[in-house]
């Protein structure tokens, strides 16, 4: 009975959430096409009657996905659910065209407004390598940093947001939702808005910008070696906790020798991308060689941000080449 009420649920809401998108969608269309005004209530008053109405009937996409009929056991193009959802892909992506004003036009005809930056990419100036050069080593250690401290917050915050480790109790149940909600919601905020909210708290500069991708990460890392932690081998752990071993001694015998190896592939992965993303925090503060490209930029000094381009795009190369090696040869281990 339970089932059968959660499974409903499931189908009423799926299908709920699908009309009043396609009807917010399909209304914003007429709005900017005709300028045609509706009161929200009334999409999500449709978005009701359509689900009730398709959904009883057996032809929706929330009775496809939970609770199927012999109506949606058919090849998609002769179903109702299957076209609904094609017309919600053509909606979308109109809607798409529209918010983000993709104009071809001035892609093709507007070229000569980036001629000063082209110029100075075939022409850079290496009059301030050596200021670049600094940035640059900045933004590295900036990032290598960023690692170092996130690392042990998320090995440790990991082991208590594995869903096969936490115990199926009222408190594992409350530490695991609330280390994942943690995770999903840290990781939400861009590193570029946590750089935003530490160079007012520390000032700009790269500590600024270390704290705002060691936040990040923290939360990056707990969610991927979490999710390792999920994929291990039971055996071992079983066998340790038929010898009477405590939580303590599972974790350290069975868990970690399974996911040593993916741990540190899973680590210079997100220090090859807190390499990159030291660039844009820089942007708002957040110090390294981003700060330097923006001050030149606003300067229109093509030429300097010719030169930082270069060596931000061979630095990344670098570091993506020789990062994939690293973790080709650790998930052999």
């Amino acid at each position: 009975m339970k089932n059968n009420l959660k499974i409903t649920l499931k189908t009423f809401f799926t299908d709920l959430l699908f009309w009043i998108y396609l009807l917010g969608c399909l209304y914003y269309l007429f709005n900017y096409w005709f300028g045609f005004e509706l009161e929200n209530i009334y999409l999500l008053v449709g978005g009701l009657i359509l689900t009730l109405l398709f959904m009883l009937s057996g032809i929706s996409l929330g009775r496809k996905l939970f609770l199927p009929s012999r109506f949606t056991e058919l090849k998609w193009s002769r179903t109702f659910w299957g076209w609904s959802v094609i017309l919600l892909l053509i909606v979308t992506f109109f809607v798409g065209w529209y918010l983000v004003e993709v104009n071809p036009y001035k892609f093709f005809t507007k070229f000569g407004n980036a001629r000063g930056i082209m110029s100075g990419l075939f022409n850079p100036n290496f009059d301030i390598l050596s200021m670049s050069l600094k940035a640059l080593t900045e933004t590295i250690y900036l990032a290598l940093l960023a690692t170092l401290f996130a690392i042990p917050f998320a090995f440790i915050l990991s082991f208590f947001a594995a869903r096969n480790l936490m115990p199926k109790t009222l408190l594992g149940n409350t530490v695991y939702v609330a280390i994942r909600t943690f995770a999903t919601l840290f990781r939400s905020i861009e590193a570029i808005v946590w750089a935003i909210i530490f160079s007012v708290w520390v000032g700009i500069g790269p500590f600024a910008g270390m704290l705002a991708l060691m936040i990040h990460s923290i939360a990056a890392l707990t969610k991927l070696y979490s999710e390792q932690i999920e994929n291990i081998d039971d055996g071992p752990v079983e066998a340790i906790k038929a010898t009477g071993a405590n939580t303590l001694q599972v974790w350290v015998f069975a868990v970690i020798p399974q996911i040593i190896s993916p741990y540190l592939a899973f680590t210079i992965y997100r220090w090859d991308i807190n390499v990159r993303m030291a660039t844009i925090v820089g942007f708002v503060g957040g110090g390294g060689i981003g700060l330097l490209l923006l001050q030149q930029q606003q300067l229109l000094r093509w030429q300097n941000v010719g030169l930082i381009i270069w060596l931000i795009a061979a630095v990344v190369w670098i570091m993506d080449m020789t990062s994939a090696k690293i973790r080709e040869k650790l998930i052999e281990m």
